[in-house]
């Protein structure tokens, strides 16, 4: 379906970087796909229901939504990551737009869901707000973050990158007990439930995990300063430690997630 809406505020920072190198972040996605069927597995979909994905990036989760019989719908940043999840889910209704202005109608959906997108908004709070509005009341509202630094070995990943990048500026340490809860209730959300998940990335080989970790925002941000080799190195160099005796790369993270409620 059609992609009507413009990126501006915080879209039109994060478009351009999370949609470089689409399609290999498109890999990234279908290996986070037991992350998303926890989820489900918590909150159920059902057919008929109508479920939106704020940041559905190029579709796994919406594919498997759409799979359970649901009406999905999904918003990105980067109109690259929306083709991909146009040819996934051709029945998907996707926008192109800011999830702190979201281009829905007061409680449409059944479900709402951000899988790793909501601290993405300039104003998260906002975001959160808006994914309440559009909700119909009393129907989930899913907020996923990363969790424990001390349990994602993604970690990592960023402190080798770290020098290429300005300091990140001041936030909340969102897989903290209750922290997430007090941003849902600032958005007039009601916490029901907070648990972790953890699944790893398994790669094959160093080329493998170069490239597909290349995709992340991140890397993106460094590789403009510092260029693709010094890049590239701090990928392999930060993630040694995690190289099997047969080469692959075995990644295991922690993943935070809240389901409030509208």
């Amino acid at each position: 379906m059609t992609t009507t809406s413009t990126a501006s505020g915080s879209a039109r920072r994060w478009g351009p970087v999370w949609g470089a190198r689409a399609e290999d972040w498109a890999e990234i996605e279908d290996l986070q796909t037991p992350t998303y069927e926890e989820a489900i597995r918590r909150i159920g979909i059902a057919p008929g229901q109508r479920v939106l994905d704020v940041g559905c990036g190029s579709g796994t989760f919406l594919r498997l939504a759409a799979d359970r019989g649901a009406q999905v719908f999904g918003l990105d940043a980067s109109e690259t990551l929306l083709e991909i999840a146009r040819r996934r889910v051709p029945d998907a209704d996707l926008q192109l737009g800011d999830m702190e202005r979201l281009p829905y109608e007061d409680g449409m959906f059944d479900l709402v869901a951000g899988f790793n997108s909501f601290f993405f908004a300039a104003d998260m709070i906002s975001a959160l707000r808006e994914a309440g509005r559009v909700a119909r009341p009393g129907a989930p509202v899913v907020i996923q973050v990363w969790g424990r630094p001390e349990r994602c070995d993604l970690t990592a990943m960023k402190n080798g990158l770290a020098p290429f990048l300005p300091p990140p500026p001041p936030s909340p340490s969102l897989w903290e007990p209750g922290v997430l809860e007090e941003l849902a209730s600032s958005a007039g959300l009601t916490p029901r439930s907070a648990f972790d998940a953890s699944w790893a990335y398994d790669l094959p080989d160093e080329r493998t995990l170069a490239r597909l970790l290349r995709a992340a925002a991140n890397a993106e941000l460094a590789a403009r300063t510092a260029g693709e080799e010094a890049v590239r190195s701090a990928i392999i160099d930060s993630l040694a430690p995690y190289r099997t005796p047969n080469g692959r790369y075995l990644l295991e993270n922690e993943w935070h997630y809240l389901i409030a409620s509208a």
